[in-house]
């Protein structure tokens, strides 16, 4: 709760810094808040606390979440330099969109009460929608805005109509209280059917929100269009609220019903992985690609929802902090490269191994951990959440779709590092820039990588 408290102010504090003549003092401002919010969100370890009659509870579980989202934040303001070095007259607004975002996020793992998820995701969800169009001189910002407004629009009021059906079966807002409600509904009644069209609403509605496919189609245009730095913050901070979310909704309050919604869960988790994988082969943009890429594993992480156990939990926490760091190095990666040759092909890559090996190798890396390539943290994310979802009855043939789909990913994953370590450098490209700070949080990121894929230990027994 302190995080939370802690977030608001120093994002009020961000937009009066924002009036200064020079906004130098931003960036390292926002990543001394964000260390503080970082070290007293674990003091709340091991020590549960709720607030607001029990509509927020701080455990264990959030503690973890609310770190990783954190520190993601922290590896990805570093690459708003550019911001700073034009002296963007609108960066301390954005620098407080994003502190105030984690607020929503923040919530989002800790609720307790289902409002307290809905408000949790508006607050995520509104500062996203104007982060998404905060590049003024681009139309493809404005049209991602656009998208991503209407339609997050639409899924929010779809998942509040399957909160509101929830209530009026169960006569409660409160997720503990709906799992005992929901034990005691009989199978054939009005209230049974009233509560299992809700839950289905529900999913379909936060499907959206973690990108999900079929409810996927916002992904790539606002991926794309949205700037590439924040786009990056979509892909890890977002999505690791949302499916953290899905899971303890999932978890807590209708496990119960488990049968009555695993057909229509199994069937988003196959099409994700269907979709994501064959989709992100045919771009030719690496933006594209990494926004296909984002719904593939959006499935990975749904696997979870099946498998309420022991390993389930760990799982989703090891794959969200192995998925964001490899998604934050590669868009870091990607926002220096287009800036700098004015495209997000594959081929603004090519000799990049040659030009500036440091950057090169942290996308390598990156793109081996996404495509679960053993040494990496990504392939212990997979093998936890297919160890996870194998002690389930009947799930075997879920896990060998997944592997093969996960072989596919292989292809377009290494075509990046092809095309930087084989292909000579085109013709008017110079050697990519990077600033020493940048090189330092890749450097940060990469180890971070490579240290969890050599000992998962370290974050796999956490929760």
């Amino acid at each position: 709760m302190i995080s939370i408290i802690l977030l608001s102010g120093f994002g009020i504090i961000n937009l009066f810094v924002g009036f200064l003549k020079s906004k130098r003092i931003l960036l390292p401002l926002s990543l001394l808040f964000l260390a503080i919010v970082f070290g007293i969100n674990l003091l709340d370890w091991n020590d549960t606390k709720s607030y607001f009659d029990n509509m927020i509870t701080i455990d264990n579980f959030a503690v973890a979440f609310t770190g990783i989202m954190v520190l993601s934040t922290l590896l990805i303001l570093p690459f708003t330099q550019h911001y700073i070095t034009r002296n963007d007259e609108n960066i301390g607004e954005l620098y407080a969109l994003i502190l105030f975002s984690l607020v929503g996020a923040i919530m989002m793992v800790s609720y307790n009460n289902m409002l307290m998820l809905f408000i949790g995701i508006e607050i995520l969800s509104i500062a996203m929608y104007v982060l998404a169009g905060s590049d003024k001189q681009s139309m493809r910002s404005a049209e991602a805005a656009l998208k991503y407004f209407l339609m997050g629009s639409f899924f929010t009021g779809v998942m509040l109509f399957g909160i509101v059906m929830v209530y009026g079966a169960t006569g409660t807002f409160n997720i503990a209280e709906i799992a005992g409600s929901a034990e005691a509904l009989g199978t054939g009644g009005v209230n049974n059917v009233m509560f299992m069209l809700g839950v289905l609403i529900i999913i379909i509605g936060i499907s959206f929100k973690v990108s999900a496919a079929p409810f996927h189609f916002w992904t790539p245009d606002v991926y794309e269009g949205t700037p590439t730095v924040w786009t990056a913050y979509m892909s890890t901070v977002v999505k690791t609220a949302g499916v953290a979310a899905f899971y303890k909704l999932m978890d807590a309050a209708f496990a119960a019903s488990y049968p009555g919604w695993m057909p229509t869960l199994v069937a988003i988790i196959v099409l994700s992985l269907l979709i994501g994988n064959v989709g992100a082969v045919v771009q030719q943009s690496m933006k594209r690609m990494l926004a296909y890429s984002s719904i593939s594993h959006a499935g990975y992480l749904l696997m979870t929802l099946l498998a309420f156990n022991n390993l389930s939990t760990s799982a989703i926490l090891f794959y969200s902090f192995a998925y964001s760091t490899a998604s934050i190095a590669a868009f870091g990666v990607l926002q220096l490269v287009s800036r700098q040759r004015q495209s997000e092909n594959y081929e603004a890559f090519n000799g990049l191994g040659k030009t500036n090996p440091l950057l090169a190798f942290s996308v390598a890396v990156a793109m081996l951990s996404l495509a679960g390539i053993p040494l990496t943290a990504g392939f212990f994310g997979k093998f936890f959440v297919f160890s996870a979802l194998i002690e389930q009855p009947n799930m075997m043939w879920l896990i060998v779709v997944a592997v093969i789909l996960a072989a596919v990913g292989i292809y377009y994953y290494f075509r990046v590092v092809i095309a930087m370590y084989l292909h000579p450098v085109a013709e008017g490209h110079t050697a990519i820039k990077s600033t020493s700070f940048i090189n330092a949080m890749l450097i940060i990121i990469t180890a971070l990588t490579i240290l969890l894929g050599i000992a998962p230990a370290l974050l796999s027994g956490v929760l």
